[in-house]
């Protein structure tokens, strides 16, 4: 046997070797990153409280978090689509995200990502880490020495975890308002946060928010599965401010669903998506222009004539914009279509 049908009889142990090896390195990096963290040096926790969850009706996968604390989202929350979601407090630890993903990744349930994590951690007593997994299993640490009131609750494909809260009764909270929330992934996310402010929240109060979903399945461009991925740095009500973003998303979401659909020649469904949008964020132009321009575009120019009138009304800009359009192939180049619907523009 020749050494490269030595390889490729014993590859599927090569295979697993090299994962070991990949996971032990990662491990022992893990190690000498807690051994050298802030957090070891007893500096200021990142306080927070925080949801991590699976949909088990559409695979999503999300992480939601609220804090004291500038740009929480940048530290606390990850996620990645068809692996897991991580949310990592307290005296937080990065790593805890990025390898802990990794380890999802390579097959690890989210129990034992989380229990090898802690035991290569020198510092495990300061830490709050909650971990999901693609299939919905969840695990969760509050170490001994978060300050309190700190704790979790562990539920069904979720897990609610807080520390140095105003009362010890903020997770079983959220963990109720997720439950009995009806919705997207985000709405059951957006509903925990909520509770945990209507229950008093972090006892400092209140600065920065975040909440990451992914889709259930990766499509290997990771831009493409992130259904939401929005932050709040610093706001005097940043769980309220999430509330009108997620708002904002949901109608881009269907815009964006919207054009797809058009790119298949399917007109009817991306109408649909289109005046979805509308209905979400009425005020916004930007809802109103691009279907319109659907419209007028496909022969439905009487029914696109209301929407113009009303999008130039609210800034002459755009009927300046409807004009660059033909040049680039976005706009038939009928000047009398053109004409007609400039005429919608105040003062015509």
């Amino acid at each position: 046997m020749n050494r490269s049908q030595w390889i490729k009889a014993n590859r599927p142990v090569i295979s697993f070797l090299i994962l070991v090896m990949a996971l032990s390195l990662s491990l022992f990096a893990f190690s000498l990153l807690a051994a050298d963290n802030p957090a070891s040096k007893n500096l200021r926790p990142v306080t927070t409280y925080s949801i991590v969850a699976f949909d088990r009706e559409t695979g999503q996968l999300g992480v939601a978090v609220q804090s004291h604390w500038f740009s929480v989202g940048s530290l606390v929350s990850w996620a990645a689509a068809g692996v897991g979601a991580v949310a990592t407090q307290s005296f937080v630890d990065p790593a805890y995200g990025a390898l802990g993903l990794e380890m999802m990744r390579a097959g690890r349930s989210a129990e034992e990502a989380l229990s090898g994590l802690l035991k290569s951690d020198r510092t495990p007593e300061v830490r709050q880490v909650a971990m999901v997994d693609a299939v919905g299993r969840v695990a969760v640490h509050t170490g001994r020495n978060c300050i309190a009131e700190a704790g979790h609750f562990k539920g069904d494909g979720f897990t609610c975890q807080a520390n140095m809260m105003l009362k010890n009764t903020v997770w079983e909270a959220m963990a109720r308002a997720y439950q009995n929330t009806r919705g997207e992934l985000v709405d059951r996310l957006l509903a925990a946060l909520e509770a945990a402010e209507t229950e008093g929240g972090d006892i400092r109060g209140r600065q920065s928010a975040a909440i990451l979903v992914v889709s259930g399945k990766s499509s290997g461009v990771w831009w493409k599965d992130r259904v939401y991925d929005l932050r709040i740095e610093d706001h005097p009500d940043p769980v309220r401010e999430m509330k009108r973003l997620v708002l904002i998303a949901k109608a881009y979401n269907h815009m964006n669903r919207g054009d797809e659909l058009l790119t298949e020649n399917k007109l009817e469904e991306a109408m649909k998506e289109y005046h979805l949008a509308m209905e979400l964020y009425s005020g916004n132009p930007e809802m109103i222009f691009w279907p319109a321009v659907t419209m007028a575009s496909t022969g439905r120019v009487e029914e696109s004539l209301p929407l113009f009138k009303k999008v130039f009304a609210l800034d002459p800009g755009w009927a300046l914009l409807l004009q660059r359009l033909p040049s680039v192939g976005q706009f038939p180049k009928d000047r009398k279509l053109l004409k007609k619907i400039l005429e919608q523009a105040p003062g015509k």
